[in-house]
């Protein structure tokens, strides 16, 4: 199934012009005689569609030059006929990694689980807890939101155990991540009273019923060599010091793929930046040079390099310094996942997860499987599967999912929601063409980089 990016040009409304833009940077085209290319734009109006919303969530792409509609037989795509029909109806599906959150900009907060009373709120300042995750499940043309604990939730506002028709929400989708949900009969989803809980209602206000989705950022708590996690203290200094873990040790994870350049920022709001003499402070802004750090990972632990070249280290009254010039035990942290009980693998062939036509593990799967995260040691992760058993590899390298021991697994972050994962057999995990789960690569491969 092809990816778009929808780039709008103006948007009013119930319609928006756009431009189809594909992965490899191609625009979706439409000829004077009806078929389809990709390409580029040869005028200011080549390429442009007129996008339509309806009221059942589906779209309409009408071409804006020969006014001819965007419809498929099931194998070719074109654009022939003027006059509007339910063949030229279009059901938009977010390409994003199933595991989410939920911004309403109307109320400033993210959707969060309560499994303790089994509802959702809308009141979480900071997405940096892992209730404010969920698993967005497509299944018959609708959406089940599944949360961190694994209930779902249902059109009676409350958390249930299993998926079924009272779970199923439809959606309306616009460019920008915008997405409302509905249960089909005049029902939108909205935060609802003064604690603001997630249910149905008939009456939202001022676009109450649209959320911003997004991917599920990466959160994670630093631990020093004394088993102290990192925390902020004083609103901005930075000390190990305790044993409990607590939101002010929590920092989110924020890398591109493309650099090994790290920022760490804090429940706060700010980013960790080295300052004068140097103190590591969690009071830098985001384009802030001084709160770039380069990372060096050894075994699932890391090492921070400061824009000097220093190290960032624990020193003897706990406070976090870029002392260091070369990296020993004070200079080595163990990262664990913060707000990851779970992870949900996606490689260049799709997801990783079973199959009941194969015993082995897959990685060309369209919905994942969780895998269940049992922290054995700093970076050490068991991998259990859902119904309680142990990942176990094959003397050739493959997976099965219903192993009765725990094996050890090394995941070490590449991007601000990437990892890689060192199997039990000292190769990285990769995908393969054939969709069979592989642990075979002594190097990092564009297939051994797993989006989560």
């Amino acid at each position: 199934m092809p990816t778009w990016e929808i780039l709008v040009s103006n948007e009013h409304d119930t319609q928006a012009l756009v431009r189809l833009r594909s992965l490899q940077g191609l625009y979706l085209l439409c000829e004077a005689d009806g078929s389809l290319c990709y390409g580029r734009p040869r005028t200011s109006h080549h390429g442009c569609f007129l996008l339509r919303f309806h009221r059942n969530g589906k779209w309409t792409l009408q071409c804006i030059i020969s006014g001819r509609y965007l419809e498929s037989d099931g194998e070719d795509v074109f654009c022939n006929s003027r006059v509007l029909s339910a063949y030229h109806m279009w059901t938009p599906r977010p390409a994003l990694h199933v595991h989410v959150i939920l911004y309403s900009p109307v109320n400033h907060c993210y959707a969060r689980a309560d499994p303790g009373v089994g509802r959702v709120w809308v009141d979480a300042p900071v997405p940096c807890l892992k209730e404010c995750g969920f698993l967005l499940h497509f299944q018959d043309g609708c959406y089940h939101l599944e949360t961190s604990t694994h209930s779902f939730l249902s059109h009676l506002d409350r958390l249930v155990s299993q998926p079924s028709t009272q779970t199923a929400f439809h959606m309306q989708v616009r460019p920008g991540g915008l997405v409302a949900l509905s249960d089909g009969e005049g029902g939108m989803l909205y935060p609802q009273g003064t604690r603001l809980l997630l249910g149905l209602g008939s009456s939202p206000h001022r676009g109450e019923e649209w959320f911003i989705l997004q991917r599920c950022p990466t959160w994670v708590s630093l631990r020093s060599k004394a088993h102290k996690f990192l925390s902020v203290i004083y609103d901005v200094e930075l000390c190990a010091a305790s044993e409990h873990l607590t939101q002010m040790s929590l920092f989110q994870f924020e890398c591109d793929k493309d650099s090994p350049n790290l920022q760490l920022r804090s429940a706060n709001g700010c980013y960790l930046a080295q300052r004068r003499h140097k103190r590591v402070m969690a009071d830098g802004q985001p384009l802030e040079s001084d709160t770039f750090f380069r990372m060096h990972w050894n075994c699932g632990k890391i090492f921070l390099q400061s824009p000097n070249g220093r190290f960032l280290g624990i020193v003897a009254n706990g406070l976090l310094m870029a002392n260091s010039t070369v990296p020993g035990p004070n200079e080595e942290f163990g990262v664990l996942l913060a707000n990851r009980p779970f992870i949900a693998l996606r490689g260049r062939y799709g997801y990783v997860g079973t199959s009941s036509e194969c015993d082995l593990m897959q990685c060309n799967m369209d919905q994942p499987d969780c895998i269940h995260l049992l922290p054995c040691r700093q970076g050490i992760y068991h991998f259990q599967a859902q119904g309680g058993s142990f990942w176990s590899i094959t003397s050739f390298g493959t997976f099965r999912p219903w192993g009765k021991f725990a094996l050890n697994f090394c995941i070490e972050l590449q991007g601000s929601n990437l990892l890689t994962v060192l199997a039990p057999n000292g190769f990285y995990m990769r995908s393969d063409r054939s969709g069979t789960l592989l642990a075979d690569s002594e190097d990092i491969t564009k297939e051994c980089i797993w989006e989560f």
